[in-house]
């Protein structure tokens, strides 16, 4: 990932330039998206994180048509959520999302979690949209080895995305590496740990030493390990802190410390085990 600014792009395998950093906007209601959008397009982010059992594709819909961005600059994505998975119920609630969305087309679409015996069936769905020139990209989140390892045995195109929690807690280096290995995007949600980040003492003394704030010591070293990151904010402050990572860069030890950081217990996950949810 060649990192320049807050309007960088690292490229997808089918080409398609997918912004490394973008807004989360998880548990936001539509009033708060709509503003919170304003904010982030004004600081010159450019993608946008949603799904549908976020219940804001209407607030994301219309921050992005109300917005002055031309509407190719911009990156939307959203996830077809497990109750809906399987073939046909997939295609239904791929028109249901573009319906509140009320765009032309998608830029990523992403199965939320892989729900054992429908994320095959939900994949084909997906890959005929794709083929379709609805979205644009297509990818899974939550999956794991072994869930992308079974979807890439039966699959026409493999994922260009896998989003999962990613953080100096879970830092899941082997599914890092494998999605590298396989041309697969990674990218993190929850990277700042529902912000206890500012709780870790080597993040502390790291940001004394770069004249940061533990937030942004962490969203830069997502971005140096080659993972997009979209932290979720609301305040405006926060959204420009957030996007203030690109006069600095991590020197590589201090990037090994903060993977050293990893846990193996409840500490490890602010969300559920794939294999469990």
């Amino acid at each position: 990932m060649y990192i320049t600014d807050v309007t960088g792009t690292t490229p997808l395998s089918n080409g398609v330039k997918m912004p490394y950093l973008g807004l989360g906007v998880y548990s936001m209601t539509n009033k708060e998206v709509v503003q919170a959008i304003h904010h982030a397009f004004e600081t010159g982010y450019r993608l946008i994180d949603t799904a549908s059992v976020y219940g804001n594709e209407e607030g994301v819909g219309k921050a992005v048509q109300e917005s002055n961005v031309p509407r190719e600059e911009i990156f939307v994505t959203s996830k077809v959520w497990n109750s809906d998975q399987g073939y046909e119920s997939t295609l239904k609630a791929f028109d249901q999302s573009m319906d509140r969305l009320g765009l032309e087309h998608l830029d990523l679409y992403l199965i939320h979690w892989p729900v054992s015996g429908r994320y095959k069936d939900t994949w084909k769905a997906l890959e005929k949209l794709y083929n379709e020139g609805k979205i644009r990209a297509i990818g899974v989140s939550n999956f794991l080895i072994h869930h992308l390892k079974d979807l890439m045995e039966d699959a026409e195109i493999t994922p260009m995305v896998n989003q999962v929690e990613f953080h100096p807690h879970c830092v899941q280096q082997e599914l890092h590496d494998f999605c590298h290995e396989n041309n697969i995007q990674p990218e993190g949600w929850a990277p700042l740990m529902r912000r206890k980040v500012n709780d870790i003492h080597l993040l502390r003394g790291l940001a004394e030493k770069y004249n940061k704030t533990p937030a942004q010591i962490v969203l830069r070293w997502d971005l140096q390990k080659g993972v997009v990151t979209i932290p979720k904010a609301s305040n405006p402050e926060h959204i420009r802190s957030n996007a203030d990572i690109f006069d600095f860069e991590l020197a590589e030890g201090d990037v090994q410390r903060i993977n050293d950081l990893e846990q193996t217990g409840e500490e490890r996950v602010t969300g559920e085990h794939p294999d469990q949810f």
